[in-house]
């Protein structure tokens, strides 16, 4: 099941006596934990029939005292395992979850990886709970759970406000949500969160960001592309350099991509440029106006020489700071 799937049965009161929360995204294993941790019982029930306990402070001997007692005064008990990949004996649950206990709400969150299913214990688990993988999200995947997340906030936001959040925040969900419910509390409901609200409340920079780069270098705009570099080597914490290359270089791959289907149908170029949208289509053909084949092979030649030169590989730039080697590598792409 997704955790969408989990949250709508929990929205319409549909418990399962076992959930098994696995994966490398701790996000939606939290969300999950938490929605029954808060839902499942009211606060007079929680005192006697809520236990939280973590795997690294418990045996299976002590989850299995908790889980087979029987409630008081409610209709269930909810025990919550954080932590269980630190529990020792979790396999030695197999028995009680081939037989669960029908009036408790037994919920395991195993973090830091898939779990392997491939033992006694495992395909139990399989055949008796309700199970979670908890993927994390690739990098191209991240604005669009993004628009998700707003609008579950009720708010909206445009795709070049979601594309600078996630190119700046990254895949660590928790991270991205963090901030965007910062931005919920202080704006009203139905706003569009644009690049200015970013700016505001996370403190990206509305103007001197990588998107805004890529657009200048593609435009071949001396002058901005010069001071968004320079505002790179001033403030070199919240841009730095690996980051700035690689999606230099996955700017000038798309462009040099484009070169070869510019004549093909609109849909077809999106495809082939793994594009979300036509949103995101103009800035590349843009490019093209400056960037030919050529030129965009060479822009990816001193990517791949710059980012070695970051590195220390190139011996000229012993000692030379990041953001004389970034001023340099612009310098060199628009001449």
């Amino acid at each position: 099941m997704t955790y969408q799937d989990i949250l709508k049965s929990l929205d319409q009161k549909k418990y399962q006596n076992l959930y098994f929360l696995h994966g490398e995204e701790s996000f939606f294993i939290d969300i999950v934990s938490d929605r029954l941790e808060a839902e499942v019982l009211d606060e007079g029930e929680r005192a006697f029939n809520q236990t939280i306990v973590y795997g690294k402070d418990v045996d299976h001997l002590q989850v299995l005292d908790i889980a087979r007692r029987y409630p008081m005064m409610s209709r269930y008990q909810v025990l919550i395992i954080k932590e269980a990949q630190d529990m020792k004996s979790l396999k030695e649950l197999q028995s009680y979850v081939e037989k669960p206990a029908d009036t408790t709400i037994l919920v395991i969150c195993h973090k830091n990886g898939k779990y392997n299913f491939n033992s006694k214990f495992g395909k139990a688990v399989q055949e008796k709970a309700v199970v979670l993988e908890s993927k994390r999200l690739y990098d191209n995947q991240v604005p669009d759970w993004i628009q998700t997340y707003v609008v579950e906030k009720k708010l909206r936001i445009r795709p070049d406000a979601a594309n600078l959040m996630a190119e700046y925040l990254g895949t660590e969900l928790s991270k991205v949500a963090n901030e965007l419910d910062k931005m919920a509390i202080n704006l009203p409901p139905g706003t569009e969160v644009n690049t200015k609200h970013i700016e505001e409340f996370i403190g990206i920079s509305k103007d001197y960001n990588i998107f805004e780069l890529q657009k200048a270098l593609g435009q071949r705009d001396v002058l901005k592309a010069n001071r968004i570099v320079q505002y790179f080597a001033a403030n070199p914490k919240r841009n730095p350099t690996p980051v700035v290359l690689s999606s230099l270089y996955t700017f000038f791959s798309k462009i040099y991509l484009l070169t070869y289907c510019q004549n093909a149908p609109e849909k077809d170029q999106i495809a082939t440029l793994e594009l979300r949208s036509a949103y995101f289509l103009k800035d590349y053909k843009e490019a093209l106006r400056f960037f030919n084949r050529e030129r965009a092979e060479k822009a990816l030649n001193l990517l791949k020489e710059y980012d070695l030169k970051s590195k220390g590989v190139d011996y000229n730039s012993t000692g030379k700071p990041e953001g004389e080697l970034l001023k340099e590598l612009v310098f060199r792409v628009l001449h």
